[in-house]
Order: structure tokens, then sequence, then C-alpha cells
């Protein structure tokens, strides 16, 4: 049960992330999960291990569709204060996210400035540094400074180095979640009876064509984030700083899918797409994306460029978060409709397919024979 050591070794030297063996079970209510969150933070934290628990506060954050967060305040014996956020991973996550990945990449992103720090990790959760900051909402990423600060942070982002592989994960995490979730089997009839209504043939078949499409635009490969919906920012409005969170689905990916991904994030999980963004208000994150520090001197040319390229893999953002939705209902307890988001993701796909496939193939063509220019 003693708290052990993980080595994480860094460019400038190696340093030591406390851990525990412990688990956290988030079915839990909070006033009967407390004394385990307790127990954890004296298992990692030995400093805290003599305090009595009336020295702790643990009260909920957010419950995410994957994840808990929990605000822990400690009261140390001097009288101060620390607040620390406690992340438990929802169930049965692990099939869909390398938690070995996200360990990794959190060190590095946490270095150049990103998220939360990395202070400790358990069985199933982590423990970081608490950010004194309001989560946004979907309709705050349409506000013109919040659009441009987000477009020249993830730029930043972008550029962080992660060591390792650098291949792009997007057509391997797609078919490894078509994998998984053209072969489920439900025990709620009405569940099994609507799942048996997905063409998988059909699913397949669009996934070959869209790769093959978004193959041929040759778009940069970053290290992304993958999820940069409003849940995973937060903002300062005093300092008016902005943070990016939860890193669990980085990875090295394409950076029109990172950036059609946020975009479809507008529609929050409604998926009101009546809300993503205009063509207008795209250009706007595109100019802070590309220069920051002089947007108004992005070329026609780069603004077409990056236009076509997110709108392209805007479609790759539906089928991935179709796929995992299906995989989610079948193995997730979490009270969220994951079977109803997968009809609305794929129907989405559908109903963009044909203006997305033809303004790239337009583009395209026009590239091939050296005609491009502005929309």
């Amino acid at each position: 049960m003693g708290a052990v050591k993980i080595c994480t070794a860094m460019e400038d030297g190696s340093s030591e992330i406390p851990s525990s063996s412990l688990t956290v079970d988030h079915t839990l209510s909070l006033p009967e999960m407390t004394p385990r969150i307790i127990e954890l933070c004296k298992d990692i934290f030995k400093k805290w291990s003599k305090l009595d628990n009336s020295h702790f506060s643990v009260e909920t954050v957010s419950g995410g569709i994957t994840n808990l967060l929990l605000k822990v305040s400690v009261r140390e014996e001097n009288g101060s204060v620390v607040d620390l956020t406690i992340r438990l991973y929802g169930p049965n996550t692990e099939y869909v996210i390398n938690r070995e990945r996200e360990l990794q990449a959190i060190r590095y992103l946490s270095a150049a400035g990103f998220g939360a720090k990395l202070l400790g990790v358990f069985g199933n959760g982590m423990v970081q540094s608490f950010i004194n900051a309001r989560t946004l909402v979907p309709s705050d990423m349409s506000q013109p400074k919040l659009a441009a600060e987000i477009a020249k942070q993830l730029r930043r982002f972008h550029q962080v180095e992660i060591p390792g592989s650098k291949e792009p994960q997007l057509w391997k995490d797609i078919l490894k979640f078509f994998q998984k979730a053209s072969t489920l089997l439900f025990d709620d009839s009405e569940k099994q009876t609507k799942y048996e209504t997905i063409s998988f043939d059909e699913v397949y078949a669009e996934v070959v064509e869209l790769k093959e499409l978004t193959d041929r635009l040759n778009a940069p490969v970053v290290f992304a984030h993958n999820d940069l919906l409003s849940g995973n920012l937060m903002h300062n409005e005093e300092d008016e700083k902005l943070y990016f969170i939860d890193f669990e689905y980085g990875s090295y990916n394409y950076r029109g899918f990172d950036i059609g991904n946020h975009f479809n994030e507008y529609a929050g999980y409604d998926c009101d797409y009546s809300l993503y963004p205009s063509k207008d208000e795209q250009y706007h994150f595109f100019r802070h994306y590309l220069e920051p520090e002089n947007p108004l001197e992005v070329s026609d040319k780069d603004l077409e460029a990056l236009y076509i390229e997110t709108n392209t893999y805007m479609l790759a953002s539906h089928l991935y978060w179709a796929l995992w939705a299906l995989i989610q209902a079948k193995m997730s307890p979490i009270d969220f409709e994951y079977l109803g988001y997968f009809f609305l993701r794929y129907d989405e796909y559908k109903k963009q397919k044909e203006t997305c496939f033809s303004l790239a193939q337009s583009y395209l063509s026009r590239s091939d024979t050296g005609q491009c220019s502005s929309l």
C-alpha cells in the first residue's frame, strides 16, 4: 500500500513522480468516497500522512463523460491550504485511451506551460495541481477574443516536441475503434436492436474513402490534443489566462484533425451543428493560428489551404467519435446516451460529406494545375 516512485526521464534530467497502488471506486457517493481520497493523498504525499482527516475537504469539480474530477483542499500544520485536483479515470477507458502515452506526454506539455502540473499517479487516476479558472462552455469558444487566444495557444501546443514515434495515430485509432465497435453484443435488447441497424460495411467504406482523400492533402503532423472541447479549456478572467487541460487523447496527428475536431465541439454534447463556425469565424481563428503576432498578414492562399484541410478532417472527427461512442455504449457505466451519440455524429458526417468532399476535390484539382486562388 505504500507509495512507490515512478521515474520519468526528461531532456533536462530525470524526476520522480510519487505513485500509489490504491484505486478509488468512482461509483461511490462523494461522502463514501472522501475517506478513500484522503487515504490516497496520505499514501502519495507522506508529509500529510499524520494529518487528521479533518484537515482534508473533497468536492466534485465536474463529471465528464469519461472522467470524474475532484478538488481536494488540504490544511497543513502551519495553517496554509494546498489545493489539488484528482482525476479518476472512467472505467474501461483503457479500450480507447493509451494511458502510457498520456503520462509521457503530460510531463513535456506541463514543462511547456500547458495544463496542470502532474503531482502523482495512482491505480485509476492522477493527482495534479489545481487550476483556479472557469471551465468554458461551448458558446464561449465562438467569442472572437477567446477564439483568437485558443488559436494562438493551439499553435504553441502543436510546436511541443514529445519523444518517441511521430507517426500520426488518426487512422490507426479509427480502425482500432472500428474493429471493437463492429463486434459488440448488448445485453439490453433495445440497444442491440438499434445497434443492428448500423451497416458496418458502409462505415468501413466511408473510412477508406475519407482516408484516401485526406492523404492527398499532405497535412502537417503535429502533437495534437485531439479532444479540445469546451470542458478541456479553462479561463481565468482576472489574469486573462487560458488553459488547455486533459491530454488523455493526445498523440501525434494531423493538424487539420485537431482544428476540425475543435470546431465540431462548438456544437456541444447536444450536437447542435448550427453552431459550427462560419467561414468568417474560421478565418479569424486561422489568422491567429498561422500568424499570432500579425494575423492580418496571412495570405488568402494560406487561409484557403487551411480551410480545406480543416473541413476535410472535420469529417474524420465525426467518424472517430461515432465509433468511440459505440465502444463506450457497451463498456461505460456513465449515464450518457452513447448509442444515440453515434447516430448524431455519423448522421452529421453523412450530411456534410458531399459539400466537404466537393470542396477538397475542387481545391486539389486546382492545386494540381497550379490554379489555386482564394475561395
